[in-house]
């Protein structure tokens, strides 16, 4: 595991997605194709920003993301279809795939589609964020580190769900769903590499936890530091405790 510092939001973005651009060419020409996650929310505005300006093939690279509130229309402001698709794919040439959760029908049969895919595309380079809480997609704590399935429907925790209202996404609790389909934290783990980019000094605690403290389901990120080809992407708000 690896650690980058830089000044602020924009410099971490900046370093991370030309990371992750750096990565996704090199497998393009080695393998031909690139298999990728992406995360959305507040913590990947400035990462995918500078990933769309990167000379890199799309029509060689298939996407999947991370997680989608059950129940939420594509066309309510905190969908992260939505954020996806006006974000990324309408800015770059057209992708050889996009796998995008649909939280809107069966939440079980949505979390089998996925699991067939993804388990035929192994996935080369993750794009991922931490939470307030520790969270890893939507795998608050305690999360699920055994489980073999690649996606799941997980319950939201009151903080996590606070977040995603403190961020504007929603403007009451009460407005957040109660549940969602998240990868799991072993597939994200099966990721060849992980760029995991968390700026701002209201993750710093979360940060501290995942970097310092002993793996546990309780620090859902802290399963990171097990990974063998993970680099955390960190501004000097995110990362004021670190010792």
């Amino acid at each position: 595991m690896n650690i980058i510092r830089s000044k602020g939001p924009k410099e971490l973005g900046l370093a991370a997605g030309k990371a992750a651009a750096t990565l996704i060419n090199q497998c393009i020409r080695e393998r031909g194709e690139a298999n990728i996650i992406l995360a959305t929310g507040t913590s990947q505005f400035e990462t995918i920003n500078q990933l769309i300006q990167e000379s890199i093939d799309w029509s060689k690279v298939t996407m999947f993301h991370l997680d989608e509130y059950i129940g939420m229309p594509l066309t309510h402001p905190a969908s992260f279809r939505k954020y996806l698709k006006e974000r990324f794919l309408a800015k770059v040439q057209p992708l050889k795939a996009a796998y995008l959760i649909n939280g809107e029908g069966d939440a079980e049969e949505e979390c089998q589609r996925l699991a067939a895919l993804i388990r035929e595309h192994p996935i080369d380079v993750a794009l991922v964020g931490i939470g307030e809480n520790g969270h890893l997609a939507f795998n608050d704590p305690p999360a699920d580190f055994d489980t073999e399935e690649p996606y799941l429907i997980v319950d939201l925790d009151e903080p996590c769900r606070m977040q995603q209202m403190g961020e504007g996404w929603f403007n009451a609790l009460d407005e957040v769903p109660k549940q969602a389909i998240s990868m799991s934290v072993k597939q994200i783990c099966k990721s060849k590499h992980i760029i995991c980019s968390v700026p701002d000094r209201r993750k710093a605690q979360a940060v501290k936890d995942s970097l310092e403290r002993e793996v546990s389901n309780q620090y859902p990120a802290s399963i990171l530091q097990t990974h063998p080809h993970c680099t955390f992407y960190l501004d000097e708000a995110a990362a004021a405790l670190l010792t």
